[in-house]
């Protein structure tokens, strides 16, 4: 040990050469499983959910919950006293369906809030399967589309 260095930032350096190349460890929090399959089981006796509880659970950034409830007017949680966001079980399937419309399906904001009011915000979560007008054919069809149109692409 050098004057100019401390017991800590030696003992620190040791354990970083132990863990070379080693994969950092994730911990595992409480009710984990169930974020894993999706939504958390209603058993879990809660009945609202903060942002952070929210973001974990769906897998969208707490800034874009914010923004998306600018864009979708109807989604807007409770507030606690300490104006804290409050979801609802309701709230996190609409942000689930409002997630699949914008990532898997590509509408745009205006598309997916158009293609909600079409359909209800209750109907919307209702419906055992969300029919976007695309049957699997198209969705087939519209993959391969997109693959020759990128191998064109590649050539260009």
């Amino acid at each position: 040990m050098t004057p100019t260095t401390s017991r800590s930032s030696e003992r620190g350096k040791a354990r970083a050469r132990r863990n070379v190349g080693a994969k950092p460890v994730r911990r595992v929090r409480k009710g984990a499983v169930a974020i894993a399959a999706g939504l958390p089981a209603p058993e879990d006796g809660k009945l609202y959910y903060r942002i952070g509880e929210v973001s974990r659970i769906t897998g969208v950034k707490p800034y874009v919950l914010r923004y998306w409830e600018s864009e979708f007017r109807w989604m807007a949680p409770q507030k606690s006293r300490s104006q804290q966001r409050l979801y609802r079980r309701r709230d996190i399937e609409m942000i689930l369906l409002i997630k699949r419309l914008l990532y898997e399906e590509r509408f745009t904001i205006a598309g997916a809030r158009r293609r909600l009011r079409e359909l209800g915000v209750g109907r919307a979560l209702e419906a055992p399967q969300l029919d976007l007008g695309l049957e699997a054919d198209d969705r087939d069809r519209y993959r391969r589309i997109r693959a020759e149109l990128a191998s064109i692409r590649a050539m260009i």
